[in-house]
């Protein structure tokens, strides 16, 4: 099954199966024994298949030692590890493991019944799977012997809020493209053995967040996250994180930002470099000394700083010829490598051999030159669009189509998982995630590299655009200052308009009356002049 991004649930996890697959699972401890007693007798009671389980107890350095108790699963043993650190130990129980799945677990979690058997069904359904179950922190007082039953003894507990908030705003985990491996939480997380080989050990220079760290790696792996409500286990008391977490995270995030890109909102610097870079763009270093340095000055100039610029040649073979250099055949190739010997974002490199922890490449035919904001431009579509690979044409010639790649690393690592014999790559990448075609021109790739501004000349044209947005500021606050005072004005007008109407109607109303009152006067006056008139009629006959 081929899930698209994190959706997983276009799996189906194997319902009644015959379980095949071994787990290692795998417990780092630095003290508490009696804890330790109770999560061995909770794996003790898992209904997944006891031949198939092997359990791995790494003593971190506990003084007293600890011991095996009498209440443990058949295939348990006991290694110790001097160096301090979770991560050491979970790598030293790693070194040991045998499984198909490893299943991490801490010392102070006690598993239900059906914990491991839940996780199980899941790697039985698809090879590539990272299954994180539910915690549930319980403050009651610790039995001396774990009691048969775990939610009567344990609860009322708390829900896990972090992992519980995070899957609900994500629809279970399968709406977010490039941060689901905020899942892997190392107390109560299975994941494939073969993506564990893949990603590599847990980084044990990390002080905190080691969990999050190697859940980046497995991410970028391959893996697709699962959250498991039925693989719930009950932790012992809270956590450190629990009590100090923004203590917890001032310090987890002083280390993780160097380790995983994806977390952007610790990269907010704009000048700084990192350990892993958000992006690698490898460029042809053997096109000539002015191409090459028109693409890769253009990349080293735009917004996305984040980056890391691979020049590829045959470094190795240059001998400098110091009497004639002008005549030197590996002229233009020398020039390239003394320009950006010393260029910290800039490598020279003979082959590529990926970092698996760089989110992005971008493979840019050399003398093409992005615009200042191009790069940042067509991370932004990817990311936002979730694809595993985009496409930009650059230009078609006879020769056939030139073209820039722009790949995303964990989409890659998906589909080399996937594919089948023969099979193209860029195809299975197209179901996991998404491929995609853009015109170079509309992301302002061009020939030609334009003039670098420079820091300096970029702060002065922020201080005049910050300027000028202070002065068309108090234009606008002028402005609305006129069309309050034209508001009020209006006002008075409409009311003067109101009283002048009123006193139109009354006018007019007075009219009407004076009109009344001078017909009637006409009417008497014709009475008049007609009863005048007879009157004088009858004395002319007299």
């Amino acid at each position: 099954m081929r899930v698209r991004g994190n959706d997983y649930r276009s799996i189906r996890p194997a319902g009644n199966f015959t379980p095949e697959l071994r787990v290692s699972v795998i417990i780092p401890a630095y003290g508490g024994q009696h804890q330790l007693d109770l999560v061995l007798a909770g794996l003790a009671r898992q209904t997944y298949p006891a031949d198939l389980t092997e359990v791995i107890v790494v003593d971190n350095g506990s003084d007293p030692a600890l011991r095996l108790p009498a209440d443990r699963p058949p295939h348990t043993r006991l290694v110790r590890c001097e160096t301090p650190g979770r991560g050491n130990a979970r790598n030293a129980g790693l070194a040991e493991a045998s499984g198909d799945v490893i299943h991490w677990l801490d010392s102070d979690v006690v598993p239900t019944a059906g914990a491991v058997m839940a996780h199980m069904r899941w790697h039985h359904a698809a090879p590539y799977l990272a299954v994180t179950g539910y915690l549930r922190f319980s403050e009651a007082p610790l039995p001396d012997t774990l009691p048969d039953d775990l939610e009567a003894h344990f609860e009322p507990a708390e829900p896990h809020a972090w992992i519980v908030r995070l899957i609900e705003r994500t629809n279970g985990l399968t709406d977010t493209f490039d941060r689901p491996f905020s899942l892997h939480v190392g107390g109560a997380t299975s994941v494939s053995a073969r993506l564990v080989e893949a990603a590599g050990p847990m980084d044990g220079e990390l002080v905190l967040g080691q969990d999050t760290e190697m859940g980046y790696r497995l991410m970028q792996a391959g893996a697709v996250f699962v959250p498991e409500p039925e693989a719930l286990a009950y932790h012992l008391g809270p956590t450190m994180r629990m009590r100090h977490q923004e203590r917890i995270d001032r310090v987890s995030y002083a280390f993780v930002g160097d380790r995983v890109p994806a977390y952007r909102w610790l990269r907010r610097h704009p000048g700084r470099q990192w350990k892993i870079p958000y992006l690698e763009v490898l460029v042809d270093g053997t096109a000539g000394y002015d191409t090459v340095r028109a693409t890769v000055d253009a990349l080293l100039a735009g917004t996305h700083h984040d980056l890391r610029v691979v020049v590829l040649g045959p470094w190795d073979t240059l001998r400098r010829d110091r009497r004639a250099p002008l005549q030197d055949p590996n002229l233009e190739l020398a020039l390239v490598q003394g320009h950006y010997a010393f260029e910290p974002r800039v490598r020279l490199a003979t082959s590529h051999h990926a970092d698996p922890a760089v989110p992005y490449v971008l493979r840019l035919p050399p003398g093409w030159v992005p615009g200042e904001d191009t790069v940042a431009a067509l991370l932004e579509r990817a990311r936002t669009d979730g694809l595993g690979l985009l496409n930009v044409l650059l230009d078609e010639t006879p020769g056939g189509v030139v073209a820039a790649r722009l790949e995303y690393a964990a989409s890659f690592a998906r589909a080399r998982l996937l594919a089948g014999p023969g099979e193209e790559l860029d195809d299975v990448v197209d179901e996991v995630s998404g491929v995609a075609w853009a015109a170079g021109e509309s992301y302002g790739f061009a020939t030609e590299q334009p003039e670098p501004q420079g820091r300096r000349s970029a702060y002065r044209v922020r201080l005049k655009a910050k300027a000028e947005t202070e002065r068309l500021g108090k234009e606008a606050e002028r402005l609305r200052g006129e069309v309050a005072r034209w508001r009020d004005e209006a006002g008075k007008w409409r009311k003067s308009a109101v009283e002048y109407r009123r006193e139109i109607a009354a006018l007019r109303k007075e009219v009407a009356g004076l009109r009344r009152d001078l017909a009637a006067a006409e009417r008497r006056q014709r009475t008049l002049r007609t009863a005048l008139s007879a009157r004088v009629r009858r004395a002319l006959r007299k």
